[in-house]
């Protein structure tokens, strides 16, 4: 249930409320807006303290919360997320970020020259996987932790936050010691025990959907992170399994305004997995920032022919380039920005 408290308590009674929530054996999630603070009270039969919350003096009114993920929901909270990521980051506010690189990190040469070159094309946040899910356990599995290191370098040289994919509980304390964001990729959406590990640290965290997963199924993932006290999520919408087979996945672009009625957390779009043919990453890019995104996560390699990962739907620097000038004329269209 939510405690929604009275406009200027003190924090002497905002303590009050979480102190008698703990010793319920509940776990509060405080939410601090401009003028109200709202406490989740999230768990099974917290309704039948209403009553006994009700009677303090600071509240000013208690509500159910009625869909099965609390913390996500629009009645948690009714203003959009904003997460601070880093250098100055801000996702979920009127700048649509673009999170560019190489889909994996081969070298370090090619992770610096990736960063240049998104980096001055305009991207804010570097990308690259130091471990790669892969369908073929003879395909290249990435880097591992000296990948991590590379694309570190590359952020503090060309001032960039970083992301990168954990696959597993342990690598969520490495990722969080050399990136500024994890990714939870698709093939992990209902790994709970990684989704918990993810909620148990303070970095923010990229929860990409599963190519068979609702939008109420990527809503409890995100709430497994939430519920652990991490409340910097952001969902990510890369493409769904169908009948289709002229491209790589179907990209769900109905999802980003369903969901932004739904829940209160940034949306990013990733149109490379989405449709996986370079030639139209571009086109659904635009889409993208059209319908609503809050931020876009696309591959670039200098030479994709020789890319040991997702070469066909990398885009080349010079795609890139000419595809970030076009996005942010959408963007200015639909009343934000991207340069």
């Amino acid at each position: 249930m939510i405690i929604t408290l009275k406009t200027g308590v003190k924090q002497k009674e905002v303590n009050a409320v979480i102190d008698k929530i703990k010793s319920l054996g509940y776990k509060p999630h405080v939410s601090k807006g401009k003028d109200v603070t709202i406490i989740g009270m999230i768990g099974e039969y917290a309704e039948k303290y209403k009553d006994s919350f009700e009677a303090m003096d600071a509240v000013e009114h208690i509500s159910e919360i009625q869909k099965p993920y609390k913390l996500a929901s629009r009645e948690f909270k009714k203003s959009n997320t904003v997460i601070k990521v880093s250098r100055g980051v801000e996702i979920g506010a009127k700048k649509i970020h673009v999170m560019a690189g190489p889909c994996a990190i081969e070298s370090k040469e090619l992770m610096f020259g990736t960063a240049k070159i998104v980096k001055d094309a305009g991207a804010t946040i570097l990308r690259g996987g130091a471990f790669k899910p892969r369908s073929s356990p003879y395909a290249f599995q990435g880097l591992g932790e000296k990948g991590l290191k590379y694309i570190e370098a590359a952020g503090e040289k060309f001032h960039m936050p970083t992301i990168s994919e954990a696959m597993s509980v342990e690598q969520v304390e490495l990722l969080s010691k050399y990136c500024d964001i994890i990714q939870i990729g698709a093939r992990n959406i209902q790994n709970y025990d990684l989704l918990k590990a993810a909620g148990k640290q303070k970095k923010p965290v990229l929860l990409k959907r599963g190519m068979a997963t609702t939008v109420k199924e990527l809503l409890l993932s995100a709430e497994y992170i939430l519920s652990q006290g991490n409340y910097n999520v952001m969902l990510c919408e890369r493409g769904i399994r169908t009948f289709e087979d002229s491209t790589r996945f179907t990209m769900d672009l109905n999802a980003v305004p369903v969901l932004k009625k739904l829940t209160h957390l940034p949306i990013i779009l990733d149109p490379s997995h989405g449709i996986g043919i370079r030639e139209h990453v571009g086109t659904m890019a635009k889409a993208c920032v059209a319908v609503g995104a809050d931020g876009l996560i696309l591959e670039v390699h200098p030479h994709p022919e020789e890319a040991l990962s997702d070469g066909p739907q990398s885009l080349l620097p010079d795609q890139f380039a000419a595809l970030m000038k076009e996005l942010d004329l959408v963007a200015k269209a639909v009343g934000r920005e991207i340069l």
